[in-house]
């Protein structure tokens, strides 16, 4: 990156830019500022390589929910997936596949997390710290961090007691055999589901601690034939119509909003839960919680799972950890060698994971105290030049998608700061509160999504911060152009 401001042979600001996360979001936010002419940028990443997510999550099972035509961008549509939901070694060679091919690497910084941002208002300028101590100055910052960056260890008495070895399923130690070990695994959501079949099978002992029954959907999932991947390969268009077809369903589906729908899904829930064999297991595993109340699951081995019996569901409270295992509420203490954290992540906070000041000196976690706010979930009010992909009230449909309708907006913000020789923009805050209440009223009307059984989406204050109320479609037409009206802007004085 330049360390002074300079412009463009056409008089444009050159814009130094710094992205935090080379996850799909940081990737997709490269890839289109190269295309569109902006080289001056940084992409800072604690892991020691792309990917975001699917390089951090290395659990046995792990797994995208979403099909794999519709996990991809526009602009780089993968003609060799291996099965309808790819695993995450598949996703992860594809985002590295796209991080090489558009020229991504050299701009990659990795190895160094970034815990801080800061606003100076009198330079107009961002200084980025990371871990290691580099600092970087940018004019522009373009976040990444989305949903899945915070890993939270659960509020457990004695968790640090345990002798044992104990894993997060977010930072699996693939060095540790399980073999013939006794396991406990706290949490029965969305990794819990991908993992618990996977490692039942290589375990000789395994306990499952369900605190929630959860929906678990089954899923077309039969790998393609060779036949099939080499016709595929061989024609994109055979990709092409599948990622249409899909997209359409999706977006048009909304089965969150559509009762009947929700009863649909909850008959197909209730006829899965039909392969567990004892009635009393099946009723411990049956939620008790409308469908799409929390985050909905889906694979085709979990349920049958529990009747090996060598696995045991655990419904009693959780007492405390203790050195040798975990300690119910009924007085049963189960000894463990391996402890395996299933526990999620602290979807909530967004860019609030690290120290953001703003305008005035203004933290970002004092910004949100009611929770993470955004215009278009892109940009919030009292952070300049700050734009955030997968950011608050953005999640729905295929995230790949909605990343890129985020970062085309952000990308016009870019240009019209490059063009109009801005210093900065800021959105107003009445803008937002009016955006925010529009997409509240959104959420309002989806049952669901009201229930009340659902941190998930949920921030401390009990707004739903995560949930984007419509399709994709709406979301890409609201973002289509920028509203300048909405925002502030300053005009660039220094030379």
């Amino acid at each position: 990156m330049t360390s002074a401001q300079t412009t463009t042979n056409d008089g444009r600001r050159n814009l130094r830019i710094a992205i935090i996360g080379a996850g799909p979001g940081g990737l997709c936010a490269a890839i289109r500022l190269r295309q569109s002419g902006f080289e001056d940028f940084v992409v800072l990443e604690k892991g020691a390589g792309v990917g975001g997510t699917w390089y951090h999550n290395r659990y046995p099972g792990c797994a995208c929910d979403i099909q794999s035509e519709l996990y991809s961008f526009s602009f780089e549509i993968n003609t060799e997936w291996t099965r309808p939901y790819a695993r995450q070694p598949e996703i992860l060679r594809y985002m590295e596949h796209c991080a090489d091919k558009y020229g991504v690497l050299p701009h990659c910084r990795f190895n160094d997390a970034v815990v801080s941002a800061r606003w100076d208002d009198h330079s107009a300028t961002w200084t980025v710290t990371t871990e290691s101590g580099f600092e970087v100055t940018a004019d522009v910052v373009i976040s990444a961090l989305g949903m899945f960056n915070d890993v939270p260890l659960p509020d457990i008495e004695g968790l640090g007691d345990f002798e044992g070895t104990t894993i997060h399923s977010a930072r699996w130690d693939w060095s540790h055999d399980l073999s013939g070990e006794t396991v406990g695994v706290i949490g029965s959501a969305a990794s819990a589901v991908q993992l618990v079949p996977e490692i039942a099978l290589e375990v000789d002992r395994l306990h499952v601690f369900q605190r929630t029954a959860n929906w678990v959907l089954p899923k077309e999932d039969d790998p393609y034939t060779a036949e099939e991947m080499a016709a595929r390969q061989a024609d994109p268009s055979i990709v092409l119509a599948r990622r249409q077809e899909l997209f359409e369903q999706v977006d048009t589906g909304m089965a969150f909003k559509d009762p009947n729908r929700r009863a649909e899904m909850e008959a197909i829930g209730r006829r899965a839960l039909e392969a567990v064999t004892d009635p009393e297991l099946r009723a411990k595993l049956t939620p008790t919680h409308m469908w799409g109340c929390k985050r909905p699951l889906f694979h085709n081995e979990y349920f049958t799972t529990y009747n090996r019996p060598n696995v045991e569901l655990v419904t009693d409270a959780i007492e405390r950890i203790t050195p040798k295992g975990v300690r119910t509420t009924d007085g049963t203490e189960r000894v463990l060698d391996t402890m395996v954290l299933a526990t999620g992540f602290s979807t909530t906070k967004y860019l609030s994971a690290i120290e953001v000041i703003g305008r005035g000196g203004l933290p970002i976690a004092d910004a949100w105290n009611d929770g993470a706010t955004a215009y278009m979930g892109i940009t919030t009010a009292g952070f300049p030049n700050l734009f955030m992909l997968y950011g608050p009230n953005t999640n729905n449909g295929s995230i790949i998608t909605m990343i890129e309708y985020q970062v085309e907006y952000t990308l016009a913000h870019i240009r019209r700061l490059a063009a109009q020789r801005l210093a900065w923009v800021d959105v107003k805050s009445d803008a937002m509160a009016d955006y925010n209440q529009w997409v509240q009223e959104g959420i309002d009307g989806i049952e669901p999504w009201n229930a009340s059984c659902n941190g998930y989406y949920r921030s401390p204050s009990g707004r739903v911060v995560t949930q984007w109320p419509h399709n994709m479609t709406t979301f890409k037409d609201q973002t289509a152009a920028i509203d300048e009206d909405a925002y502030e802007a300053a005009p660039l004085t220094v030379a």
